[in-house]
């Protein structure tokens, strides 16, 4: 799919999410590592939630900081812009994923490095700064362990905590064993399966780079707007590393991550750890605000992303997906997640927030089952995703607003209803006549009792195919229970 002007490579062109699906739900290996990780991240996320009697207060506050700042998200990125200024930091505006990967690289660039480090980052995977610095030849290098195991096997990241979690600790090894030399120093002799041994691999094999950095490029978790200063949390020190050791750190943010003050900090610092990893608070949480002389790099730039956002915050019952604070808590536990892995979405974003907030970032419009248009379908709409998210954005509710603007995307020219749509008026009329719903029940009756073979329908003809192809029909009674009512209650 290619992407409304304007907008950037938040959809990375995989098939529909039914065709990519049948594929995933057919791969045990994958189902296996699923299961078994997202069981343990959200049985962890219980237990710690489970402490805090606030918890749901939380939640609420969460909401209406998110719902508040968005609302007057012009007044408070132009407030950030002049703290990160008056600190000592520059600040650029991108508009769209080509705009920002042009800052950047030109950034770079002017350093006079070829190489550059990156802590964990969403908003660059998002815009492809990766593969954009690469063609400007200059080579970035992740130093998250997941990320890292991501980049050495050509692979992309399939959760938006743990981008590695499709892989068992059996294939990292052999991952490490054959890729890590490739770039950089090679894993040890004999390394084993142990995550002990595998970890320390990486921390070997990662430290030089840290060591001989000038560039690093970074994310951000939040940005406070009073202070300027900006936030990244992570667990395993390499974010640290990259933040305090260069001589020039890069930042990419989107425009949504800002919030007014120290205090609504406050209460995503205890909502994110405990969401995300199953931690009272992340082992590392790095504040900066702009430079500090002889203490970390001498230059930082803050780059604000837009890219599709600005289109996203137009739409009042949209908007909210914007709230998301990446906690991956809604993929944690949403069953169709958990069968299909985060590839199967085709987007950066997968899961219940990725089936929300890329159609919008990237637009509906188009075939339904070849773009970001089927992502809203990927949902059993149950409602679990609502339910565990910290900032309570109502992932359902918006899944059936754009499911409806996908259907109204589809109308022929002239605003001419679909098949779908015409198909929908013609049940409206059968649904809404006593006389007609009859006949169909009893025509539906026939027909199925006609089809079935040991009391089940094994394929449905015509459209209904799409109903069968994973399930068997039971075959309809031979008396409704209009039929049995009218012969046996009516009247008493």
């Amino acid at each position: 799919m290619t992407a409304p002007a304007g907008r950037g490579v938040v959809w990375l062109g995989s098939p529909s999410f039914p065709d990519a699906a049948r594929e995933a739900l057919g791969n045990t290996r994958l189902r296996a590592n699923l299961k078994h990780a997202t069981t343990v991240i959200r049985d962890k996320r219980l237990a710690v939630a489970s402490e805090l009697d606030d918890w749901e207060a939380l939640r609420t506050a969460a909401d209406a900081i998110k719902t508040r700042t968005l609302r007057h998200l012009d007044r408070h990125l132009v407030r950030l812009e002049e703290e990160v200024t008056a600190a000592g930091g520059t600040v650029h505006w991108a508009a769209d994923a080509a705009d920002a990967n042009r800052i950047v690289t030109e950034l770079v660039r002017a350093t006079g490095e070829t190489e550059v480090v990156k802590v964990k980052s969403m908003a660059t995977q998002e815009i492809g700064l990766n593969e954009a610095l690469a063609e400007a030849g200059i080579t970035a290098y992740e130093t998250d362990l997941a990320e890292l195991i991501v980049q050495l096997g050509d692979d992309r990241p399939s959760h938006i905590l743990v981008p590695a979690i499709h892989r068992n600790r059996a294939e990292i090894r052999e991952l490490f064993a054959e890729r890590m030399g490739d770039w950089g120093q090679p894993a040890p002799e004999g390394l084993t399966d142990d995550p002990a041994a595998l970890a320390e691999a990486a921390r070997r094999h990662l430290r030089q780079k840290f060591l001989r950095a000038k560039v690093a490029v970074s994310g951000a978790n939040f940005a406070v707007a009073d202070t300027g200063t900006v936030v990244v949390v992570e667990s395993e020190g390499n974010g640290r590393m990259c933040l305090t050791l260069p001589e020039t750190l890069i930042t990419v943010m989107g425009i949504e991550k800002v919030v007014p003050t120290w205090a609504d900090l406050e209460v995503f610092l205890q909502l994110l750890p405990r969401s995300s990893t199953g931690e009272r608070m992340n082992p590392y949480t790095s504040t900066w605000s702009g430079t500090t002389e002889a203490d970390g790099p001498s230059e930082f730039h803050l780059v604000l992303l837009d890219n599709g956002r600005t289109d996203t915050l137009a739409d009042t019952v949209g908007r909210q997906a914007l709230a998301c604070i990446r906690c991956s808590a809604c993929l944690n536990v949403c069953p169709v997640f958990e069968r299909t892995g985060g590839h199967a979405y085709g987007s950066v974003y997968p899961g219940p927030i990725g089936a929300v907030l890329t159609p919008q970032l990237v637009g509906v419009a188009g075939d339904i089952n070849s773009s970001a248009a089927s992502l809203p379908f990927a949902s059993t709409l149950c409602g679990a995703c609502y339910d565990a998210c910290p900032v309570k954005i109502d992932i359902p509710k918006l899944l059936v607003h754009l499911r409806s603007s996908a259907v109204e995307a589809r109308r022929g020219p002239g605003g001419l209803p679909t098949g779908e749509a015409l198909a929908m008026k013609a049940a409206a009329a059968v649904l809404g006549s006593p006389a007609l719903f009859g006949a169909a029940q009893r025509a539906a009756s026939l027909a199925g009792r006609a089809l079935a073979r040991g009391g089940r329908i094994g394929r449905l003809p015509g459209p209904l195919s799409g109903w069968s192809a994973e399930r068997d029909t039971p075959a309809p009674p031979a008396e409704s229970f209009r039929a049995w009512w009218r012969k046996n209650r009516e009247g008493q």
